[in-house]
């Protein structure tokens, strides 16, 4: 990035705010342009500073952060990140944030915390450089059940990996999924507390079931199984009967879980008889799995870049070789199922 990216940091907390601004002017390459304490101050400082990028605190007086949030991306939409307790209610929040357009989030710090803030500097100058939009994600729609015989436990398994505005780019996709969709595994990068979240408003949002992945669940139809944020990688095992495993092993790409492992697995358990997908992303995590899975002879889809928040994993994967159709992510959820209709593919 020529200049560094400009920042408005806004927070209730000068102690919480002086924090953020140092984490991130100890990076050459952001600038933090000014703060604000609450939602009236950050509107003024907006329309005086310009900024490429605003960090938001959800809980302020006056007006709280999703509120505000709402009104920037309606009236001047740019790309903002969430700055979250890491509780249950704050996950929430957070996810509600994301729906409405934020660019991604970040946990505030409690003691011990060795990276405060975590790659918050590296999250900002992503989301300047993005060509982040806001788009508001469509109300959930009942999905037609397909018929209850095109998907078969074992015959396909749609793998999923996204990062950085991974929560409207699934919603989007999984909200084409029918009741009796093919088990789906799906890794997201997202903290720990917010995954069990995540995975109950995609339940009440779409079709099919939706849970946390647990060690041992077996993969059925109408189910999608979400990683755990934390310390475990999720994969899928036992070709006799698809299972998840939840397996500690150190990050990889910076990442726990990682999309690779996940789409390492699937490529070793289904091979040919499996639907690899890899959407929006900050980084390089899914790209190289996604090679392994089409080279197994497993079909694999990419998001454009056109329409990705981020265009990194994707833009990866591509240019690996690994993606054998690019689409915008509005077209990818119908696409999966039609790759995954058993029927139409001739296996009995």
């Amino acid at each position: 990035m020529s200049n560094p990216a400009r920042v408005l940091v806004v927070d209730d907390s000068a102690t919480m705010r002086g924090l953020i601004t140092a984490v991130l002017n100890s990076d050459p390459e952001v600038n933090v342009v000014g703060q604000a304490g609450d939602a009236m101050e950050a509107r003024a400082a907006i329309k005086q500073l310009n900024p490429d990028v605003v960090t938001l605190d959800i809980e302020m007086p006056n007006m709280n952060g999703l509120e505000f949030l709402d009104k920037i991306m309606k009236l001047r939409p740019m790309p903002v990140i969430m700055v979250s307790t890491m509780t249950h209610r704050g996950a929430e929040a957070t996810l509600a944030a994301l729906e409405i357009g934020a660019f991604d989030c970040v946990g505030k710090p409690v003691p011990g915390d060795s990276r405060p803030f975590g790659d918050l500097a590296e999250k900002v100058k992503a989301a300047a450089r993005s060509q982040h939009r806001y788009q508001a994600v469509a109300k959930a729609t009942q999905a037609a059940p397909a018929p209850a015989n095109d998907f078969k436990v074992g015959r396909k398994i749609v793998a999923i990996g996204s990062s950085t505005g991974g929560v409207e780019a699934l919603i989007t996709v999984l909200q084409k999924f029918p009741r009796n969709c093919p088990p789906t595994v799906i890794t997201q990068h997202m903290p720990p507390t917010f995954t069990k979240s995540f995975a109950e408003r995609l339940n009440r949002l779409c079709a099919p079931v939706v849970e946390e992945a647990t060690d041992g669940a077996r993969l059925e139809i109408g189910k999608i199984y979400l990683a755990p944020g934390g310390d475990r990688h999720l994969q899928v095992v036992n070709a006799s009967a698809p299972s998840c495993r939840l397996v500690d092993r150190p990050p990889v790409n910076g990442h726990r879980p990682s999309v690779d492992v996940l789409f390492d697995s699937v490529a070793e358990l289904a091979g040919r008889n499996a639907v690899g997908v890899i959407l929006t992303g900050m980084g390089r995590d899914g790209a190289s799995g996604l090679l392994k899975m089409r080279h197994a002879g497993a079909r694999t889809l990419g998001q454009n870049e056109k329409t990705s928040v981020v265009y990194g994993m994707p833009r990866v994967a591509h240019e690996l070789g690994a993606v054998e159709q690019q689409l915008p992510l509005g077209s990818i959820g119908e696409e999966i199922l039609k790759l995954t209709a058993a029927r139409k593919e001739g296996i009995e």
